[in-house]
């Protein structure tokens, strides 16, 4: 598990800009074949929101028009499926060293160890496990391994969907997110946008004569901190980790570009506004607010750009449900202890498969914590255990035909 975690680690699958999916994909099916299984890689096909020019295309403005590659094995056979599903893109390192995996007391350091190439890898083992005891299996587990979920899953899980070609006879969904121990059944739905402020250039000698797009861009920006001020007040009634995540969610500016020099005015900067919901908010209402603050704008004379590249509901599955109960019984029998059920202070892509009535829940090694952070590692008796928590989840729930 070791090696397999450190030789993903090592392929930059840095998102945006969307880079070595190849490679990592061949990897994925060069791992899957050495523990027995037969995998096959597939070219994703563009989503067809993405040809119509809609909020699909948002992660080709993020993260380039390079072709993506999805990975699929299964063991055993039958209707009833079973998916371990799971992400290989990486956000952005923010230095060389962090894709030179580094071990120190039972830990993996490197950028994707928890988000999340070690929690394929401990999915991976436990299909291998299941395979090598002879575990029989009314139906069958399938492992997918898809890109882009960094910038919104639009050109990766969404797509799979839309050709039909994710999720036929699924019974449930598993994710490797790094939960640090605690199973996620719930998470934030998202709203994320991209305004691109016009203006026109000019020499900063003749400044006059030129429309600074970065002055306007703080215009709308100030008016939507009077919305973030508004929403923070909000607060989940669902269980998660600390109280102030708890919060409703309103980011203005997480990626900003523009200008072409120090010295001339800027005809062009674009801002980002990520909104995450809670379960208790509406998706359409809060889409609605966010555009009505922008499009006011625009009537005062600012010209600007809209474009939606991010769009989910939030999820919420009760802890009674047979698959959400399978999970902690079996986390419990492996680690001794009670796993909490708590709501992913994120967005999830449990919600494609939620969408469509599968339940989906997010357990896996790592630490949200670390993630997308300079010090990112994952424990290897973490990793092992939650291959076995799966692997026996699995057993069970495929093992009990009609149940679920």
């Amino acid at each position: 598990m070791a090696e397999f975690t450190r030789e993903l680690v090592r392929i930059p699958t840095e998102n945006p800009p969307g880079q070595n999916y190849r490679a990592c994909a061949e990897a994925l099916a060069r791992i899957v074949r050495k523990a027995g299984l037969r995998a096959t890689i597939a070219k994703i096909p563009p989503p067809r929101s993405a040809a119509k020019g809609q909020a699909g295309g948002a992660g080709k403005a993020l993260a380039g028009d390079a072709p993506r590659y999805w990975v699929r094995a299964t063991l055993g056979s039958g209707k009833r499926a079973l998916y371990f599903h799971g992400h290989y893109d990486v956000v952005p390192a923010s230095s060389a060293g962090q894709f030179r995996p580094r071990d120190r007391n039972g830990n993996i350091f490197g950028r994707g160890t928890a988000d999340m190439k070690g929690g394929l890898v401990a999915m991976l083992h436990a299909a291998r496990v299941l395979r090598e005891l002879r575990v029989p299996l009314a139906g069958r587990i399938e492992l997918a391994f898809v890109p882009d979920e960094e910038t919104g899953g639009q050109r990766g899980t969404a797509a799979l969907f839309e050709s039909g070609a994710l999720a036929p006879g699924c019974v449930g969904m598993l994710t490797a997110e790094p939960t640090g121990g605690v199973i996620w059944n719930a998470s934030r739905g998202a709203i994320s946008l991209r305004v691109t402020v016009k203006g026109k250039t000019a020499h900063v000698g003749l400044s006059f004569r030129g429309v600074n797009a970065f002055e306007r861009m703080m215009e709308m920006a100030r008016e939507l901190e009077k919305e973030k001020r508004r929403i923070s007040r909000r607060r989940t009634r669902f269980n998660v980790a600390p109280a102030a995540a708890r919060r409703s969610i309103l980011l203005i500016g997480g990626r900003t570009e523009g200008g072409t020099n120090f010295n001339a005015v800027p005809a062009e900067c674009s801002f980002t506004v990520d909104r995450r919901i809670n379960p208790e908010e509406n998706l359409a209402t809060e889409k609605r607010r966010l555009l009505q603050i922008l499009n006011r704008m625009r009537r005062r004379g600012i010209e600007a750009e809209i474009e939606i590249f991010q769009e989910g509901n939030s999820v919420a599955i009760e802890e009674t449900q047979p698959l959400a109960r399978t999970l902690g019984e079996s986390a419990r029998e492996i680690t001794r202890r009670a796993p909490a059920f708590e709501m992913c202070p994120g967005l999830l892509e449990t919600r494609f498969y939620a969408a469509r009535k599968i339940p989906a829940l997010a357990y896996g090694p790592g630490l949200l914590s670390v993630s997308h952070g300079p010090n990112e590692f994952v424990s290897l008796r973490e990793m092992e255990n939650c291959a076995a928590v799966y692997a026996l989840t699995a057993a069970r729930i495929l093992g009990q035909e009609g149940r679920g």
